[in-house]
Protein backbone atom coordinates (compact mmCIF):
# COMPACT_ATOMS: atom_id res chain seq x y z
CA UNK A 1 0.00 0.00 0.00
CA UNK A 2 3.03 2.46 0.74
CA UNK A 3 3.70 1.73 -2.81
CA UNK A 4 0.48 2.36 -4.14
CA UNK A 5 0.50 5.82 -2.05
CA UNK A 6 3.77 6.89 -3.83
CA UNK A 7 2.37 5.80 -7.46
CA UNK A 8 -0.81 7.79 -6.78
CA UNK A 9 0.64 10.77 -5.40
CA UNK A 10 3.35 11.18 -8.04
CA UNK A 11 0.14 10.99 -10.66
CA UNK A 12 -1.93 13.70 -9.70
CA UNK A 13 0.61 15.80 -7.53
CA UNK A 14 2.34 17.12 -10.46
CA UNK A 15 -1.04 17.77 -12.67
CA UNK A 16 -1.51 20.86 -10.51
CA UNK A 17 1.80 22.22 -10.62
CA UNK A 18 3.57 21.95 -13.61
CA UNK A 19 1.92 25.35 -14.68
CA UNK A 20 3.90 26.71 -12.26
CA UNK A 21 6.69 24.76 -12.82
CA UNK A 22 6.63 25.57 -16.49
CA UNK A 23 6.19 29.03 -16.07
CA UNK A 24 9.50 29.06 -13.61
CA UNK A 25 11.64 26.67 -15.90
CA UNK A 26 10.17 29.70 -19.12
CA UNK A 27 8.91 26.17 -21.66
CA UNK A 28 5.17 25.17 -20.44
CA UNK A 29 4.87 24.36 -24.07
CA UNK A 30 7.40 21.62 -23.19
CA UNK A 31 5.71 20.19 -20.58
CA UNK A 32 4.47 16.97 -22.79
CA UNK A 33 8.43 16.41 -22.72
CA UNK A 34 8.37 16.02 -18.92
CA UNK A 35 4.94 13.65 -18.69
CA UNK A 36 6.11 11.96 -22.05
CA UNK A 37 9.55 11.00 -20.62
CA UNK A 38 8.20 9.78 -17.29
CA UNK A 39 5.28 7.78 -18.98
CA UNK A 40 7.69 6.49 -21.44
CA UNK A 41 10.39 4.92 -18.91
CA UNK A 42 7.55 3.95 -16.64
CA UNK A 43 5.13 2.23 -19.88
CA UNK A 44 8.63 0.23 -21.14
CA UNK A 45 9.64 -0.98 -17.45
CA UNK A 46 6.37 -2.44 -16.22
CA UNK A 47 6.67 -5.33 -18.26
CA UNK A 48 10.18 -5.87 -17.31
CA UNK A 49 9.36 -5.44 -13.73
CA UNK A 50 6.82 -8.22 -13.78
CA UNK A 51 8.14 -11.09 -16.04
CA UNK A 52 11.24 -10.37 -13.77
CA UNK A 53 8.95 -11.04 -10.50
CA UNK A 54 7.78 -14.45 -11.66
CA UNK A 55 11.77 -15.60 -11.70
CA UNK A 56 13.02 -13.47 -9.14
CA UNK A 57 10.42 -12.86 -6.60
CA UNK A 58 8.00 -10.06 -5.99
CA UNK A 59 9.79 -8.75 -3.02
CA UNK A 60 13.00 -7.73 -4.20
CA UNK A 61 12.17 -6.21 -7.61
CA UNK A 62 9.78 -4.12 -5.78
CA UNK A 63 12.78 -3.19 -3.01
CA UNK A 64 14.23 -1.91 -6.73
CA UNK A 65 11.73 -0.23 -8.01
CA UNK A 66 10.52 2.01 -5.38
CA UNK A 67 14.57 2.99 -5.03
CA UNK A 68 14.98 4.06 -8.18
CA UNK A 69 11.84 6.10 -7.81
CA UNK A 70 13.47 7.42 -4.79
CA UNK A 71 16.40 8.59 -6.78
CA UNK A 72 14.50 10.32 -9.52
CA UNK A 73 12.15 12.10 -7.18
CA UNK A 74 15.58 13.62 -5.38
CA UNK A 75 16.86 14.69 -9.22
CA UNK A 76 13.87 15.99 -10.80
CA UNK A 77 13.96 18.32 -7.36
CA UNK A 78 16.85 19.93 -8.65
CA UNK A 79 16.16 20.31 -12.05
CA UNK A 80 17.00 23.95 -14.08
CA UNK A 81 15.80 23.56 -17.26
CA UNK A 82 12.65 21.33 -18.47
CA UNK A 83 14.52 19.09 -21.14
CA UNK A 84 16.77 18.23 -17.74
CA UNK A 85 13.48 17.60 -15.60
CA UNK A 86 12.59 15.65 -18.34
CA UNK A 87 15.60 13.44 -18.25
CA UNK A 88 14.91 13.04 -14.10
CA UNK A 89 11.21 12.34 -14.85
CA UNK A 90 12.38 9.57 -17.26
CA UNK A 91 14.45 7.79 -13.88
CA UNK A 92 11.31 8.22 -11.91
CA UNK A 93 9.43 6.35 -14.75
CA UNK A 94 11.94 3.75 -14.67
CA UNK A 95 10.90 2.98 -10.75
CA UNK A 96 7.33 3.65 -11.17
CA UNK A 97 6.64 0.89 -13.63
CA UNK A 98 7.07 -1.11 -10.80
CA UNK A 99 5.17 0.72 -7.95
CA UNK A 100 1.61 -0.46 -9.53
CA UNK A 101 1.73 -3.45 -11.57
CA UNK A 102 3.95 -5.09 -8.52
CA UNK A 103 1.40 -3.73 -5.54
CA UNK A 104 -1.42 -5.12 -7.68
CA UNK A 105 0.29 -8.36 -8.59
CA UNK A 106 1.28 -8.69 -4.63
CA UNK A 107 -2.14 -8.81 -4.25
CA UNK A 108 -3.11 -10.99 -6.44
CA UNK A 109 -0.56 -13.44 -4.55
CA UNK A 110 -1.91 -13.35 -1.30
CA UNK A 111 -5.79 -12.84 -2.27
CA UNK A 112 -8.16 -15.34 -4.57
CA UNK A 113 -10.08 -13.58 -6.94
CA UNK A 114 -13.08 -13.69 -5.45
CA UNK A 115 -12.24 -12.59 -2.32
CA UNK A 116 -10.23 -9.65 -3.89
CA UNK A 117 -12.46 -7.07 -3.56
CA UNK A 118 -12.85 -6.47 0.33
CA UNK A 119 -9.12 -6.17 0.02
CA UNK A 120 -8.51 -4.06 -2.74
CA UNK A 121 -10.90 -1.81 -0.02
CA UNK A 122 -7.73 -0.81 1.73
CA UNK A 123 -5.86 -0.55 -1.56
CA UNK A 124 -8.88 2.04 -2.20
CA UNK A 125 -8.48 3.74 0.52
CA UNK A 126 -4.70 4.54 0.04
CA UNK A 127 -5.37 4.94 -3.48
CA UNK A 128 -8.25 7.83 -2.80
CA UNK A 129 -6.39 9.65 -0.23
CA UNK A 130 -2.98 10.13 -2.51
CA UNK A 131 -5.49 11.15 -5.38
CA UNK A 132 -6.65 13.72 -3.43
CA UNK A 133 -3.91 14.87 -1.22
CA UNK A 134 -1.74 15.02 -4.33
CA UNK A 135 -3.45 18.03 -6.16
CA UNK A 136 -4.15 19.90 -3.43
CA UNK A 137 -0.69 19.07 -1.83
CA UNK A 138 1.04 19.66 -5.30
CA UNK A 139 -1.14 23.06 -5.60
CA UNK A 140 0.04 23.79 -2.23
CA UNK A 141 3.62 23.31 -2.97
CA UNK A 142 3.42 25.43 -6.86
CA UNK A 143 2.02 28.47 -5.08
CA UNK A 144 4.60 28.87 -2.40
CA UNK A 145 7.62 31.08 -2.99
CA UNK A 146 10.06 29.11 -0.60
CA UNK A 147 9.77 26.20 1.44
CA UNK A 148 13.03 25.85 3.83
CA UNK A 149 14.92 27.67 1.45
CA UNK A 150 13.85 25.62 -1.14
CA UNK A 151 11.73 26.91 -4.50
CA UNK A 152 7.95 25.71 -3.37
CA UNK A 153 7.35 23.71 -6.30
CA UNK A 154 10.21 21.35 -6.15
CA UNK A 155 8.86 19.67 -2.96
CA UNK A 156 6.39 18.07 -5.73
CA UNK A 157 9.36 15.55 -6.38
CA UNK A 158 11.46 15.69 -2.75
CA UNK A 159 8.16 15.14 -1.03
CA UNK A 160 8.56 11.60 -2.69
CA UNK A 161 12.23 11.17 -1.03
CA UNK A 162 11.03 10.55 2.87
CA UNK A 163 8.33 8.71 2.00
CA UNK A 164 9.73 6.54 -0.33
CA UNK A 165 12.53 5.87 2.22
CA UNK A 166 9.38 4.97 4.92
CA UNK A 167 8.57 2.58 2.22
CA UNK A 168 11.77 0.85 1.26
CA UNK A 169 12.10 0.55 5.46
CA UNK A 170 9.15 -1.24 5.51
CA UNK A 171 8.42 -3.37 2.79
CA UNK A 172 11.81 -5.15 3.81
CA UNK A 173 10.96 -5.60 7.28
CA UNK A 174 7.20 -6.72 7.38
CA UNK A 175 5.97 -8.19 3.24
CA UNK A 176 6.51 -11.67 3.86
CA UNK A 177 5.97 -13.94 0.78
CA UNK A 178 6.75 -17.85 1.11
CA UNK A 179 9.56 -18.35 -1.43
CA UNK A 180 7.92 -20.84 -4.60
CA UNK A 181 9.64 -23.21 -6.79
CA UNK A 182 12.55 -21.78 -8.80
CA UNK A 183 12.47 -21.93 -12.50
CA UNK A 184 15.55 -21.09 -14.52
CA UNK A 185 14.68 -18.62 -17.11
CA UNK A 186 16.39 -16.17 -19.18
CA UNK A 187 16.08 -12.18 -19.46
CA UNK A 188 14.82 -11.20 -22.31
CA UNK A 189 17.28 -8.22 -23.36
CA UNK A 190 16.35 -8.46 -27.13
CA UNK A 191 13.02 -8.38 -26.88
CA UNK A 192 13.30 -5.17 -23.96
CA UNK A 193 15.80 -3.11 -26.35
CA UNK A 194 13.16 -3.61 -29.35
CA UNK A 195 10.53 -2.26 -27.20
CA UNK A 196 12.66 0.23 -26.60
CA UNK A 197 13.23 1.38 -30.58
CA UNK A 198 9.66 0.87 -30.99
CA UNK A 199 8.19 3.10 -28.56
CA UNK A 200 10.82 5.83 -28.25
CA UNK A 201 10.71 6.94 -31.82
CA UNK A 202 6.80 7.02 -32.30
CA UNK A 203 6.24 8.94 -29.22
CA UNK A 204 8.75 11.56 -29.82
CA UNK A 205 7.41 11.99 -33.70
CA UNK A 206 4.00 12.29 -31.53
CA UNK A 207 5.09 15.13 -29.44
CA UNK A 208 7.56 16.49 -32.18
CA UNK A 209 5.46 16.50 -35.05
CA UNK A 210 3.60 19.80 -34.60
CA UNK A 211 6.87 21.33 -34.54
CA UNK A 212 8.51 19.06 -37.28
CA UNK A 213 5.67 18.83 -39.64
CA UNK A 214 3.70 15.24 -39.84
CA UNK A 215 5.16 14.46 -43.11
CA UNK A 216 9.13 15.65 -42.59
CA UNK A 217 12.20 14.18 -43.28
CA UNK A 218 12.47 13.44 -39.31
CA UNK A 219 9.09 12.22 -38.45
CA UNK A 220 9.02 9.88 -41.58
CA UNK A 221 11.77 8.84 -40.02
CA UNK A 222 10.95 8.24 -36.64
CA UNK A 223 7.71 6.13 -38.50
CA UNK A 224 9.88 4.15 -40.23
CA UNK A 225 12.14 3.31 -37.21
CA UNK A 226 9.22 2.75 -34.78
CA UNK A 227 7.78 0.48 -37.46
CA UNK A 228 10.98 -1.59 -37.46
CA UNK A 229 11.04 -1.87 -33.68
CA UNK A 230 7.81 -2.99 -33.69
CA UNK A 231 8.75 -6.03 -35.82
CA UNK A 232 11.79 -6.56 -34.14
CA UNK A 233 9.81 -7.07 -31.09
CA UNK A 234 7.57 -9.43 -32.55
CA UNK A 235 10.63 -11.23 -33.72
CA UNK A 236 12.32 -11.08 -30.10
CA UNK A 237 9.52 -11.95 -28.45
CA UNK A 238 8.51 -15.57 -30.64
CA UNK A 239 12.06 -16.53 -30.30
CA UNK A 240 12.14 -16.12 -26.52
CA UNK A 241 8.69 -17.93 -25.89
CA UNK A 242 8.19 -18.35 -22.31
CA UNK A 243 10.87 -16.35 -21.64
CA UNK A 244 9.50 -13.12 -23.53
CA UNK A 245 9.00 -9.89 -20.99
CA UNK A 246 5.99 -9.96 -23.00
CA UNK A 247 4.83 -13.67 -23.77
CA UNK A 248 3.36 -13.53 -27.63
CA UNK A 249 1.21 -17.13 -26.23
CA UNK A 250 -0.60 -14.75 -23.88
CA UNK A 251 -2.56 -12.85 -26.92
CA UNK A 252 -3.94 -16.39 -27.53
CA UNK A 253 -5.98 -15.58 -24.37
CA UNK A 254 -9.10 -13.93 -26.04
CA UNK A 255 -9.62 -11.98 -22.01
CA UNK A 256 -5.84 -11.22 -22.50
CA UNK A 257 -5.96 -9.37 -25.79
CA UNK A 258 -9.63 -7.79 -25.71
CA UNK A 259 -8.27 -6.45 -22.50
CA UNK A 260 -4.76 -5.52 -23.40
CA UNK A 261 -7.24 -3.36 -26.86
CA UNK A 262 -9.55 -1.66 -23.72
CA UNK A 263 -6.63 -0.72 -21.54
CA UNK A 264 -5.08 1.16 -23.95
CA UNK A 265 -7.75 3.19 -25.48
CA UNK A 266 -8.69 3.52 -21.73
CA UNK A 267 -5.46 4.86 -21.15
CA UNK A 268 -6.04 7.12 -24.36
CA UNK A 269 -8.94 8.67 -22.96
CA UNK A 270 -8.08 8.75 -19.23
CA UNK A 271 -5.00 10.72 -19.19
CA UNK A 272 -6.08 12.73 -22.26
CA UNK A 273 -8.63 14.74 -19.74
CA UNK A 274 -5.88 14.45 -16.94
CA UNK A 275 -3.68 16.59 -18.63
CA UNK A 276 -5.94 19.08 -20.19
CA UNK A 277 -8.32 19.69 -16.57
CA UNK A 278 -5.70 21.27 -14.54
CA UNK A 279 -4.40 23.72 -17.65
CA UNK A 280 -8.15 24.52 -18.09
CA UNK A 281 -8.92 25.33 -14.34
CA UNK A 282 -5.40 27.38 -13.64
CA UNK A 283 -5.01 29.35 -17.24
CA UNK A 284 -9.24 29.92 -18.09
CA UNK A 285 -10.37 29.51 -14.65
CA UNK A 286 -7.85 32.03 -13.35
CA UNK A 287 -7.23 29.30 -10.67
CA UNK A 288 -4.33 29.16 -8.16
CA UNK A 289 -2.60 25.63 -8.09
CA UNK A 290 -4.14 24.83 -4.69
CA UNK A 291 -7.39 26.07 -5.89
CA UNK A 292 -7.31 23.52 -8.91
CA UNK A 293 -6.43 21.12 -6.88
CA UNK A 294 -9.12 21.22 -4.59
CA UNK A 295 -11.55 21.43 -7.97
CA UNK A 296 -10.37 18.04 -8.69
CA UNK A 297 -11.57 16.25 -5.53
CA UNK A 298 -14.82 15.33 -7.25
CA UNK A 299 -13.00 13.51 -9.93
CA UNK A 300 -11.40 11.38 -7.54
CA UNK A 301 -14.64 10.85 -5.58
CA UNK A 302 -15.99 9.64 -8.23
CA UNK A 303 -12.98 7.12 -9.18
CA UNK A 304 -13.22 5.97 -5.61
CA UNK A 305 -17.16 5.70 -5.62
CA UNK A 306 -16.84 3.94 -8.80
CA UNK A 307 -14.16 1.26 -7.68
CA UNK A 308 -15.61 0.51 -4.44
CA UNK A 309 -19.12 0.06 -6.11
CA UNK A 310 -17.33 -2.40 -9.01
CA UNK A 311 -15.13 -4.59 -5.84
CA UNK A 312 -17.99 -5.23 -3.71
CA UNK A 313 -20.20 -6.01 -6.10
CA UNK A 314 -17.60 -8.37 -7.51
CA UNK A 315 -17.03 -9.81 -4.43
CA UNK A 316 -21.07 -10.58 -3.76
CA UNK A 317 -21.96 -11.67 -7.26
CA UNK A 318 -18.95 -13.27 -8.80
CA UNK A 319 -19.43 -11.33 -11.81
CA UNK A 320 -17.46 -8.21 -13.43
CA UNK A 321 -18.15 -7.55 -17.10
CA UNK A 322 -20.86 -5.21 -16.69
CA UNK A 323 -18.19 -2.70 -14.69
CA UNK A 324 -16.19 -1.92 -17.32
CA UNK A 325 -19.11 -1.89 -20.07
CA UNK A 326 -20.52 0.82 -18.05
CA UNK A 327 -17.40 2.74 -17.47
CA UNK A 328 -16.59 3.36 -20.85
CA UNK A 329 -19.51 4.71 -21.31
CA UNK A 330 -19.80 7.36 -18.61
CA UNK A 331 -16.22 8.08 -19.09
CA UNK A 332 -17.41 8.37 -23.36
CA UNK A 333 -20.55 10.66 -21.96
CA UNK A 334 -18.25 13.04 -19.32
CA UNK A 335 -15.46 13.49 -22.54
CA UNK A 336 -17.98 14.93 -24.55
CA UNK A 337 -19.62 16.85 -21.30
CA UNK A 338 -16.41 18.69 -20.64
CA UNK A 339 -15.65 19.29 -24.33
CA UNK A 340 -18.61 22.30 -24.14
CA UNK A 341 -16.68 23.89 -21.46
CA UNK A 342 -16.37 27.86 -22.68
CA UNK A 343 -13.99 30.56 -20.46
CA UNK A 344 -17.49 31.63 -18.39
CA UNK A 345 -18.65 27.50 -18.13
CA UNK A 346 -20.05 27.52 -14.41
CA UNK A 347 -17.99 25.30 -11.76
CA UNK A 348 -20.79 22.85 -10.66
CA UNK A 349 -20.76 21.89 -14.18
CA UNK A 350 -17.33 21.21 -13.96
CA UNK A 351 -17.87 19.44 -11.08
CA UNK A 352 -20.57 17.28 -12.03
CA UNK A 353 -18.71 16.10 -14.61
CA UNK A 354 -15.74 15.19 -12.93
CA UNK A 355 -17.66 12.82 -11.15
CA UNK A 356 -19.64 11.05 -14.03
CA UNK A 357 -16.04 11.16 -15.77
CA UNK A 358 -14.08 9.76 -12.32
CA UNK A 359 -16.66 7.10 -11.77
CA UNK A 360 -16.51 5.85 -15.37
CA UNK A 361 -12.71 4.97 -14.34
CA UNK A 362 -13.55 3.91 -11.29
CA UNK A 363 -15.69 1.05 -12.43
CA UNK A 364 -13.27 0.34 -15.59
CA UNK A 365 -9.79 0.34 -13.61
CA UNK A 366 -9.94 -2.57 -10.92
CA UNK A 367 -12.35 -5.07 -12.88
CA UNK A 368 -10.39 -5.35 -16.27
CA UNK A 369 -7.15 -6.04 -14.27
CA UNK A 370 -9.21 -8.76 -12.13
CA UNK A 371 -10.30 -10.13 -15.43
CA UNK A 372 -6.61 -10.57 -16.91
CA UNK A 373 -5.44 -11.92 -13.65
CA UNK A 374 -8.23 -14.47 -13.43
CA UNK A 375 -8.08 -15.70 -16.88
CA UNK A 376 -4.35 -16.71 -16.94
CA UNK A 377 -2.37 -19.37 -15.54
CA UNK A 378 -1.21 -18.16 -12.13
CA UNK A 379 2.98 -18.42 -12.72
CA UNK A 380 2.03 -15.48 -15.44
CA UNK A 381 0.34 -13.81 -13.04
CA UNK A 382 3.10 -10.91 -12.83
CA UNK A 383 3.94 -10.87 -16.56
CA UNK A 384 0.15 -10.21 -17.55
CA UNK A 385 -0.87 -7.89 -14.46
CA UNK A 386 2.47 -5.65 -15.49
CA UNK A 387 1.55 -6.25 -19.51
CA UNK A 388 -1.68 -5.06 -18.60
CA UNK A 389 -1.11 -1.91 -16.70
CA UNK A 390 1.88 -1.65 -19.97
CA UNK A 391 -1.19 -1.09 -22.29
CA UNK A 392 -2.92 1.19 -19.90
CA UNK A 393 0.67 3.02 -19.57
CA UNK A 394 1.25 2.88 -23.31
CA UNK A 395 -2.08 4.44 -24.40
CA UNK A 396 -1.74 7.16 -21.58
CA UNK A 397 1.72 7.89 -22.85
CA UNK A 398 0.47 8.34 -26.18
CA UNK A 399 -2.49 10.11 -25.24
CA UNK A 400 -0.76 12.73 -23.44
CA UNK A 401 1.99 13.50 -26.18
CA UNK A 402 -1.01 13.61 -29.12
CA UNK A 403 -3.58 15.49 -27.05
CA UNK A 404 -1.07 18.03 -25.75
CA UNK A 405 0.42 18.55 -29.10
CA UNK A 406 -3.23 19.08 -30.49
CA UNK A 407 -3.71 21.48 -27.72
CA UNK A 408 -0.85 23.57 -27.88
CA UNK A 409 -1.05 23.48 -31.97
CA UNK A 410 -4.16 24.59 -32.17
CA UNK A 411 -4.12 27.06 -29.33
CA UNK A 412 -2.14 29.78 -31.20
CA UNK A 413 -4.93 30.07 -34.13
CA UNK A 414 -7.75 29.58 -31.60
CA UNK A 415 -6.70 32.26 -29.82
CA UNK A 416 -5.92 34.82 -32.57
CA UNK A 417 -9.29 34.12 -34.18
CA UNK A 418 -10.90 35.06 -30.41
CA UNK A 419 -8.96 38.32 -30.86
CA UNK A 420 -10.70 38.72 -34.27
CA UNK A 421 -13.84 38.16 -32.90
CA UNK A 422 -13.21 40.07 -29.69
CA UNK A 423 -12.12 43.00 -31.86
CA UNK A 424 -15.25 44.06 -33.66
CA UNK A 425 -17.29 44.35 -29.64
CA UNK A 426 -17.42 47.63 -27.75
CA UNK A 427 -16.09 46.18 -24.82
CA UNK A 428 -12.86 45.45 -26.31
CA UNK A 429 -12.32 48.38 -28.40
CA UNK A 430 -13.05 50.66 -24.93
CA UNK A 431 -9.88 48.29 -23.66
CA UNK A 432 -7.63 49.45 -26.29
CA UNK A 433 -8.46 53.01 -26.10
CA UNK A 434 -8.13 53.06 -22.08
CA UNK A 435 -5.36 55.23 -21.52
CA UNK A 436 -5.10 53.29 -18.07
CA UNK A 437 -4.60 50.15 -19.85
CA UNK A 438 -2.53 51.11 -22.10
CA UNK A 439 -0.19 52.85 -18.92
CA UNK A 440 -0.05 49.54 -17.67
CA UNK A 441 3.04 47.53 -18.72
CA UNK A 442 1.15 44.34 -18.45
CA UNK A 443 -0.58 45.19 -21.33
CA UNK A 444 2.35 46.11 -23.57
CA UNK A 445 2.72 42.84 -25.71
CA UNK A 446 -1.19 42.42 -26.33
CA UNK A 447 -1.22 46.24 -27.18
CA UNK A 448 2.07 46.11 -29.68
CA UNK A 449 0.09 43.33 -31.27
CA UNK A 450 -2.46 44.44 -31.68
CA UNK A 451 -1.14 47.78 -33.13
CA UNK A 452 0.87 45.59 -36.03
CA UNK A 453 3.90 45.47 -33.53
CA UNK A 454 4.20 41.65 -32.33
CA UNK A 455 2.65 38.41 -32.58
CA UNK A 456 0.44 35.99 -30.28
CA UNK A 457 2.81 36.43 -26.93
CA UNK A 458 4.29 32.85 -26.32
CA UNK A 459 2.28 30.74 -23.88
CA UNK A 460 5.47 29.21 -22.34
CA UNK A 461 5.40 31.24 -19.61
CA UNK A 462 1.73 31.89 -19.44
CA UNK A 463 1.75 34.13 -15.90
CA UNK A 464 1.32 37.23 -17.82
CA UNK A 465 -2.45 36.52 -19.01
CA UNK A 466 -3.33 36.99 -15.15
CA UNK A 467 -2.04 40.83 -15.06
CA UNK A 468 -3.59 41.86 -18.57
CA UNK A 469 -6.74 44.12 -18.13
CA UNK A 470 -9.61 41.15 -18.05
CA UNK A 471 -11.14 42.87 -21.29
CA UNK A 472 -7.80 41.77 -23.05
CA UNK A 473 -7.07 38.29 -21.32
CA UNK A 474 -10.80 37.10 -22.75
CA UNK A 475 -9.60 35.71 -26.12
CA UNK A 476 -6.99 34.05 -24.68
CA UNK A 477 -9.14 32.45 -22.13
CA UNK A 478 -11.76 31.56 -25.43
CA UNK A 479 -8.99 30.47 -27.62
CA UNK A 480 -7.48 28.32 -24.95
CA UNK A 481 -11.18 26.95 -24.23
CA UNK A 482 -11.55 25.76 -27.54
CA UNK A 483 -8.40 24.26 -27.87
CA UNK A 484 -9.40 22.09 -24.54
CA UNK A 485 -12.89 21.55 -26.50
CA UNK A 486 -10.86 20.24 -29.26
CA UNK A 487 -8.98 17.36 -26.99
CA UNK A 488 -11.50 16.34 -25.00
CA UNK A 489 -14.05 15.91 -28.16
CA UNK A 490 -11.24 13.87 -29.25
CA UNK A 491 -11.53 11.79 -25.87
CA UNK A 492 -15.09 11.26 -26.73
CA UNK A 493 -14.44 9.84 -30.17
CA UNK A 494 -11.71 7.52 -28.86
CA UNK A 495 -14.17 5.83 -25.81
CA UNK A 496 -16.37 4.59 -28.50
CA UNK A 497 -14.03 1.94 -29.27
CA UNK A 498 -13.30 1.54 -25.81
CA UNK A 499 -17.08 0.42 -25.15
CA UNK A 500 -16.94 -1.97 -27.86
CA UNK A 501 -14.16 -3.70 -26.67
CA UNK A 502 -15.21 -3.95 -23.02
CA UNK A 503 -18.67 -5.48 -25.16
CA UNK A 504 -16.09 -8.12 -25.91
CA UNK A 505 -14.60 -9.11 -23.35
CA UNK A 506 -15.13 -12.64 -21.82
CA UNK A 507 -16.50 -13.27 -18.47
CA UNK A 508 -15.06 -16.30 -16.67
CA UNK A 509 -15.96 -17.81 -13.04
CA UNK A 510 -13.78 -16.21 -10.68
CA UNK A 511 -11.07 -18.54 -8.67
CA UNK A 512 -11.09 -18.86 -5.44
CA UNK A 513 -7.57 -19.91 -4.26
CA UNK A 514 -4.96 -16.97 -4.43
CA UNK A 515 -2.16 -16.87 -6.44
CA UNK A 516 0.50 -18.56 -4.53
CA UNK A 517 -1.70 -21.45 -3.95
CA UNK A 518 -2.19 -22.15 -7.14
CA UNK A 519 0.74 -22.06 -7.57
CA UNK A 520 1.46 -24.68 -4.80
CA UNK A 521 -1.28 -26.31 -5.85
CA UNK A 522 0.72 -26.65 -9.74
CA UNK A 523 3.87 -27.72 -8.04
CA UNK A 524 2.19 -30.65 -6.10
CA UNK A 525 0.37 -31.79 -8.91
CA UNK A 526 3.41 -31.81 -10.80
CA UNK A 527 5.61 -33.32 -8.42
CA UNK A 528 2.52 -36.34 -8.05
CA UNK A 529 1.55 -36.77 -11.09
CA UNK A 530 -1.64 -36.58 -10.23
CA UNK A 531 -4.89 -34.81 -9.18
CA UNK A 532 -6.98 -34.95 -5.94
CA UNK A 533 -10.29 -37.30 -7.14
CA UNK A 534 -13.24 -35.89 -8.36
CA UNK A 535 -11.35 -32.85 -9.07
CA UNK A 536 -9.37 -31.25 -12.10
CA UNK A 537 -6.19 -28.65 -12.27
CA UNK A 538 -7.20 -25.64 -14.34
CA UNK A 539 -4.78 -23.59 -15.31
CA UNK A 540 -3.58 -23.74 -11.60
CA UNK A 541 -7.19 -24.07 -10.35
CA UNK A 542 -8.40 -26.81 -8.33
CA UNK A 543 -12.19 -26.85 -9.66
CA UNK A 544 -15.11 -28.93 -8.80
CA UNK A 545 -15.90 -31.53 -11.96
CA UNK A 546 -19.71 -30.59 -12.34
CA UNK A 547 -19.43 -29.55 -15.83
CA UNK A 548 -17.01 -31.16 -17.74
CA UNK A 549 -17.52 -29.31 -20.86
CA UNK A 550 -17.37 -26.05 -18.98
CA UNK A 551 -14.34 -26.48 -17.35
CA UNK A 552 -12.54 -27.40 -20.58
CA UNK A 553 -13.77 -24.08 -21.84
CA UNK A 554 -11.81 -22.50 -18.82
CA UNK A 555 -9.03 -24.35 -19.11
CA UNK A 556 -9.12 -23.39 -22.76
CA UNK A 557 -9.02 -19.82 -21.96
CA UNK A 558 -6.52 -20.16 -18.50
CA UNK A 559 -3.53 -22.02 -19.94
CA UNK A 560 -3.69 -21.63 -24.05
CA UNK A 561 -2.24 -23.69 -26.24
CA UNK A 562 1.16 -23.41 -26.43
CA UNK A 563 1.88 -22.63 -22.50
CA UNK A 564 3.91 -25.08 -20.28
CA UNK A 565 0.80 -25.74 -18.17
CA UNK A 566 0.80 -28.47 -15.46
CA UNK A 567 -1.73 -30.26 -14.04
CA UNK A 568 -4.00 -32.94 -16.43
CA UNK A 569 -6.07 -31.01 -18.87
CA UNK A 570 -10.09 -31.88 -18.53
CA UNK A 571 -11.11 -34.86 -21.17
Amino acid sequence: MLGMFLAALDQTIVATSIRTIGDDLHGLSLQAWVTTAYLLTATISTPLYGKLSDIYGRKPLYLISISIFVVGSLLAGTADSMYQLAVYRGVQGLGAGGLMALAITILGDLVAPRERARYQGYFLAVFGTASVLGPVVGGFFAGAETILGITGWRWVFLINVPIGILAIIVVARVLHLPPLKRVDHKIDYPGALALVVALVPLLVVAEQGRIWGWDSPRSIGCYVVGVLGVAAFILAERYAKADAILPLYLFRNRTFSVGAAANTVIGLGMFGGLATLPLYLQIVKGQSPTEAGLSLIPFTLGIMTGSIVAGQTTSRTGRYKAFPVIGTVLMGLGALFFSRVQADTSMPYVFAVSILFGLGLGFTMQPLVLAVQNAVHVRDMGVATSSSLFFRQMGGTLGTAVFLSVLFSTVGPNIAAAFRTASTTPEFQAAVADPAVAADPANAPVLGMLNGGGTVPSLDDSSFINNLDPRLAQPFLDGFAQSVDTVLLLAAFIMVFGVILTVMLPELPLRNVSGIQGRFDDDAAAATGTTAAGTTAVGGVTAVVADEAAVARVHDERAPSGHPGTGAAPG
